[in-house]
């Protein structure tokens, strides 16, 4: 009897072991696929603040809270399982998801790029708090919209990097980024939109050092966005091209991914000056794939009729 409790325990012990170490592949296999998704990371970052832009201060928190909701309701409810269901039946067209998801990004960046070059920041929106609350739904109703295909892309890179795991391994892993990432998106973002109120609070105390530290964060707030959204185009640019060279080669195109490797090579490649040589090397070329790839579709778009139409109305 007694040698049988021991084996139990013994045998408790050894699956105790076992689940600590799936926690642990699990977490470093979710924190893989999140790096993996960072440049549409900063992207969500960089365009969420503008959301809550000349809204009440009481008013931010709550609606960023709501976006966040259906932003995880958007990856846990309905992106999950498509993508779970997918890498079990067609894992290639996984791999053609995601470069239609990488297209997307380079058009984006492309166009914010253009946006930015042709100096049109005098574009004005009436803000939602002045036109009341149907507005603000309708804003909200936008912001996660838009988040959908954020999200999906996120998720995707994110199925791309744990495709060889399990089933169920696959789908926590998923699980797990799609809470983290959310977390850690909105949870800047909240941040970054608190961040003048902050600064605005310290600059009316008595000590001078505090004061000197709010008109800082005051001032300092509309270049960090500035240059947070600098930084998410230049990511969408950067991850766009890269999931096309490494889709296209996954794909049977080598040719354009060879090129790359082969130019890495030319360049020094030893030791840790020559890795990051080659990480810029490739970063690079990622890059400009990315800007030609979205350039030539951002031309597209703008000769569709649609799009002709609704420049002509404004």
């Amino acid at each position: 009897m007694a040698g049988g409790l021991v084996g139990l325990l013994d045998d408790v012990a050894a699956l105790d072991k076992m689940a600590a170490a799936s926690v642990d592949d699990v977490g470093l296999a979710a924190g893989k696929a999140s790096v993996k998704a960072a440049g549409v990371v900063v992207d969500d970052t960089a365009v969420t603040p503008a959301y809550v832009q000349g809204l009440a201060a009481q008013r931010e928190l709550p609606i960023i809270r709501r976006i966040a909701l259906g932003s995880l309701r958007n990856k846990v409810l309905f992106i999950l399982p498509v993508a779970i269901a997918l890498s079990s039946i067609a894992p290639k067209l996984v791999e053609v998801i995601l470069m239609a998801g990488g297209t997307y990004l380079a058009y984006e960046g492309a166009h914010k790029l253009l946006h930015a070059l042709r100096h049109r920041n005098g574009e004005h929106h009436e803000p939602a708090v002045a036109v009341g609350p149907e507005a603000e739904e309708a804003t909200i109703a936008g912001a996660i919209r838009t988040d959908f295909i954020l999200s999906a892309e996120i998720m995707v890179i994110a199925l791309k990097e744990v495709i060889d795991e399990p089933l169920v391994s696959r789908a926590i892993i998923l699980a797990v980024v799609a809470v983290v990432i959310t977390v850690a998106v909105y949870g800047v973002v909240a941040l970054i939109v608190k961040m003048d109120d902050v600064g605005l609070a310290m600059a009316q105390r008595d000590s001078e050092s505090a004061q000197r530290t709010g008109r800082m964060l005051v001032s300092g707030m509309p270049k960090v966005l500035s240059t947070l959204s600098t930084v998410g185009i230049a990511a969408m640019l950067w991850v766009g091209g890269h999931i096309l060279l490494a889709g296209a080669h996954e794909l049977g195109w080598h040719w354009p991914y060879d090129q790359v490797h082969r130019l890495e090579h030319a360049l020094p490649h030893e030791g840790t000056i020559g890795g990051v040589i080659s990480w810029l090397t490739n970063t690079l070329a990622s890059a400009l794939v990315g800007v030609g790839v979205g350039l030539l579709v951002v031309a597209v778009v703008e000769r569709l009729p649609s799009t002709k139409k609704a420049a002509d109305a404004h």
